[in-house]
């Protein structure tokens, strides 16, 4: 089933009004640290938090009238069920979504705050699709599929055409790959109407559904790992989506975990802007080297979703931290008697790092009983500064035994 420019034009009308024109600013700070030309189309400004919106006002607006009154049900992660949610409400049209158990909590409230109907079951987006279709035949539901609708690609294809209007002398678009109902939508608009735009794919390393694809030349499984990209967990690309998107994506890359969770903390921290696992992957990918063509480029990172839930966002900061080394753990062998850790806690302050907690471990600290285990967390400005400190702590007779 086929995708054209003039399906994505009629879409970006039928939707206008519903979905909000996002904002595509160059961002100084993202450019410095990429050294390309970074603009970020934010799309986690949309109502729900993602580009989910656009395919899902534009499928619901579709369907005939018997259709819309008995309502619709999908197989969701999240944020195509939040944006078939609030859609739904807003035409009038009943909708109920199913996810798999590892659905983000905030995800799963949210679309129940805008009144779907939220079945919460199975152990990844199979399990969770099959009961979806379950219920189709049961309930007489419309079932639509949250990246491989013709209609829901030629939504997503809108931010395409946003953005060759906000970005005109892009060079290259990084935008991320889950289902592939996105960039197969975005890379028609952009192929039809400017050909020497790049468009790149990027992936979790522990997602990797579309070059598994592009390897068996058919969408094909891949087993789920846990990954801070939990959109773009879908276990493969959608047919439809691959069968338009491999004829105009130029490339596709992967990036790690650690990469994901740093490039969330650059973006609170430079943009501002909270993104979900998801969304992070372009700049991942920038600031990883993953990309290297596009230095000194006019690039546009597709910012899909902010949707994180808060508990894992904290987490992501602290390991974003580590990884940048701006937080450390190590533990010194210090005497147990007084003064023991005034001279360590000393020792840190002169080096100019800051003490965030300090714990004494006796039970396993050796068979000297005069001495005992400091376990200390330590914020720093980064790996040099870590090395620093770790010298002046042995200068001082402090040895270390580093701890992850």
């Amino acid at each position: 089933m086929s995708v054209s420019l003039s399906d994505i034009r009629a879409a970006a009308r039928r939707i206008a009004g519903g979905v909000i024109v996002s904002p595509c600013a160059e961002s100084i700070p993202l450019s410095e640290i990429t050294g390309a030309r970074i603009a970020c189309k934010l799309d986690n400004m949309q109502r729900t938090g993602s580009f989910k919106e656009r395919g899902a006002r534009n499928a619901l607006l579709q369907l005939p009238a018997a259709a819309k009154k008995r309502g619709v049900i999908a197989a969701s992660a999240g944020n195509h069920a939040l944006g078939l949610a609030y859609h739904g409400r807003l035409l009038g049209i009943p909708v109920t979504v199913v996810m798999p158990d590892y659905a983000p909590l905030i995800k799963i409230t949210t679309c129940q705050r805008l009144g779907a109907n939220v079945i919460v079951n199975g152990a990844d987006f199979t399990a969770a699709r099959r009961l979806a279709e379950d219920l189709v035949e049961t309930r007489e539901l419309t079932y639509i599929h949250g990246f491989d609708d013709p209609a829901i690609i030629a939504g997503q294809g809108t931010l395409g055409l946003e953005i060759l209007r906000q970005v005109p002398d892009a060079d290259a678009i990084v935008c991320p790959v889950g289902g592939g109902g996105l960039i197969a939508g975005l890379a028609i608009a952009v192929k039809s109407l400017r050909p020497r735009v790049k468009v790149i794919g990027v992936e979790s390393a522990c997602t990797g559904n579309f070059a598994a694809a592009l390897r068996a030349g058919r969408p094909v499984n891949v087993p789920r790992h846990p990954t801070l990209a939990d959109g773009l967990a879908t276990l493969t690309v959608g047919r439809n989506a691959f069968a338009l998107a491999r004829r105009n994506v130029d490339q596709v890359v992967s990036v790690s975990e650690d990469a994901i969770s740093l490039a969330i903390l650059r973006m609170l921290e430079l943009e501002k802007t909270v993104v979900e696992g998801a969304a992070a992957t372009p700049l991942a990918a920038m600031m990883s080297g993953r990309l290297p063509a596009l230095r000194g480029k006019k690039v546009v990172l597709v910012v899909g979703g902010g949707n994180i839930d808060p508990a894992i966002l904290s987490r992501v900061i602290e390991k974003g931290l580590v990884s940048d080394g701006r937080l450390t753990r190590f533990t010194a062998l210090i005497s147990d008697r007084p003064g023991g850790l005034a001279v360590l806690c000393r020792v840190i302050a002169d080096a100019g790092a800051s003490i965030k907690d300090i714990a004494h471990d006796r039970a396993f600290s050796g068979p000297d009983v005069s001495a005992v285990h400091a376990v200390c967390t330590v914020e720093t400005r980064d790996r040099a500064h870590i090395a620093a400190l770790h010298r002046a702590l042995k200068k001082h007779g402090f040895p270390l035994v580093m701890r992850k």
